[in-house]
């Protein structure tokens, strides 16, 4: 079973995107509550639109990892261009949230080659409504990145969540 956050890249060392380094603080995440969160990625190529990113999310059940399915872009989806997603977030024009803005973390493709790095940074999780079957437990998550069928990055998390 596991126990707290992990997380590893499970591309392979050709694909442009790495992540460097990730810490997530609590552990276990509590919802709501608050984040801290640091990490380094570096971008060995331009990364535009359509960035598609499928996730496989899993759930410990015992021994037992269960697929949990995409409900209302919940759960292990796939969303074919993540650039859509981010410019209705934020609208093209309006300067990147915090912390962002000020570490130079771009918030809309393209993402341009580059070395990011985002220091401990706090980020309050409001008490949203989980699905039901986003209970208390460990997860494991699987994403990978691509644009036009080319692997850009793959990364597996660990976590575990209690509300």
């Amino acid at each position: 079973q596991v126990g707290g956050f992990a997380w590893e890249n499970c591309g392979d060392r050709t694909d442009p995107v790495v992540l460097q380094s990730l810490s997530v603080a609590p552990d276990p995440i509590s919802i709501p509550g608050s984040l801290r969160v640091s990490a380094a990625v570096s971008i060995s190529k331009t990364m535009a639109s359509p960035l598609k990113v499928l996730l496989v999310v899993e759930k410990a059940l015992g021994d037992l990892w269960i697929q949990l399915p995409c409900i209302d872009q919940m759960g292990s989806c796939t969303y074919n261009d993540v650039c859509t997603i981010l410019d209705n977030l934020i609208p093209p024009g309006t300067t990147c949230p915090e912390p962002l803005l000020t570490y130079g973390i771009p918030c809309h493709c393209p993402f341009k080659a580059g070395s990011y790095s985002l220091p401990d940074s706090d980020f309050i999780l409001p008490d949203v409504e989980l699905p039901s079957w986003m209970t208390n437990g460990n997860y494991r998550v699987r994403a990978v990145v691509s644009n036009g069928g080319e692997e850009l990055a793959c990364v597996k998390l660990a976590f575990s969540l209690q509300s």
